[in-house]
């Protein structure tokens, strides 16, 4: 029996282009009954990064594919396939790397492999919709002589920030004399480099605040002004928005403001001609602001959300959605009771007639640091199997 452990060292989120780094142990366990003929072989060992792309049938047409014979390899050959066995179709894929072949290991012994690759800057997003899904995942091949290959799959999320993979780092290290044994420190300077540009990138991006301010009106006259100082956004940041009714014409007697995606298929790749996007809705405040002057709101932008991206297939968007009551009618009266005019006494209508109206404000929501949103992920930097 071997223990095949594999941990990604900074956490299961990585922005793409970045250098996803891996340490993968194989372990022969000590036990009571081991003796020194108690060795274990493994023929080889292979690993190899793949996105799988899902689609629901009922949402998006998608033309024949031939790449379905991969899925039915028999379990006794000695083809490495890492999406063998998986839903939907592999669209992405790094070259496979051997981590090793003929490995003995003695009861008790374990040697570990680091396996490294810069994740492709032209794929998709990790993303989970209603009507397409992209998952990607590490997989790690193994086989005994003579039995069959055994697969260790190592889920991860990727983040895609566009502008990126068009950066060129200056050549500011060309004057100094090349070290070939330094080759990969200097790889792990630049993954260092990469991840602190996108850092600044994002902070360019989302730091930058104007006033925009909106008017509130439907066909009867004006509701009130919402005011909002940036429409662009990280995951992980609060959308904050301010309302004005003082200055309004007709009551609104509520209202209320979703955070919402729209995940919308291109038309070539519609079921149906004209279907409409699916909606999912991320957080929500509503309030009842009859005689209300001033209200405000605040909505969190999950960490573990998708920000918005386009594909061939797919696109995703974010927008607030708001809906309003408002009346036409007195929305109460004030009784003052005998000779005390300082007790007032504000009683409700039991019925009113209401008019509602909807309005949708586009923003943009963009990626954060990787190593914040691995601590919401829902994956493991660890998983294991045994063979």
């Amino acid at each position: 029996m071997i223990e095949v452990l594999a941990k990604l060292g900074r956490g299961p989120v990585f922005l793409a282009g970045e250098v996803l780094e891996c340490v993968i142990t194989f372990t022969n366990p000590l036990s009571a009954s081991s003796t020194s003929a108690s060795s274990e072989m493994l023929a080889w060992a292979s690993a190899q990064i793949h996105c799988q792309f899902h689609a629901s049938e009922n949402r998006v047409a998608l033309p024949p594919s031939d790449g379905s014979k991969h899925d039915v390899q028999a379990e006794n050959e000695t083809v490495f396939v890492p999406n063998r066995g998986e839903r939907g179709q592999c669209i992405l894929s790094t070259p496979p790397k051997i981590l090793f072949c003929d490995l003995r290991l003695d009861p008790g012994e374990s040697k570990s492999y680091s396996y490294c690759e810069t994740l492709p800057v032209d794929g998709p997003p990790s993303f989970r919709g209603q009507s397409v899904k992209y998952v990607y995942k590490l997989t790690i091949g193994c086989q005994r002589v003579n039995s069959p290959i055994k697969l260790l799959r190592v889920p991860f999320r990727v983040l895609v920030l566009h502008g990126l993979k068009d950066y060129q780092f200056p050549q500011d290290e060309a004057v100094a004399p090349s070290n070939p044994f330094l080759e990969e420190e200097e790889g792990l300077k630049k993954d260092s480099r990469l991840a602190d540009l996108a850092t600044e990138l994002l902070m360019v991006a989302t730091s930058r605040r104007s006033l925009h301010l909106y008017n509130i009106s439907n066909t009867r006259g004006k509701v009130g002004t919402f005011c909002i100082f940036k429409t662009v956004y990280k995951i992980g940041e609060d959308v904050i928005g301010t309302f004005n009714f003082s200055e309004g014409d007709i009551p609104c007697l509520q209202f209320s403001v979703s955070l919402q995606t729209e995940e919308s298929i291109q038309e070539e790749f519609q079921r149906r001609r004209g279907q409409p996007g699916s909606f999912s809705t991320h957080a929500r405040h509503q309030e009842a602001c009859l005689h209300t002057a001033q209200s405000s709101f605040s909505l969190p932008i999950p960490l573990s959300s998708t920000p918005g991206f386009t594909t061939n297939i797919v696109s995703l968007k974010w927008r607030l959605h708001f809906e309003f009551v408002t009346s036409g009618e007195s929305a109460g009266t004030c009784l003052v009771r005998g000779s005390q005019s300082e007790a007032v006494t504000w009683t409700g209508v039991e019925q009113i007639e209401v008019d509602t109206f909807s309005w949708d404000l586009p923003i943009k929501v963009l990626p954060t640091n990787p190593i914040l949103a691995s601590y919401v992920s829902q994956f493991s930097s660890t998983n294991s199997i045994t063979i």
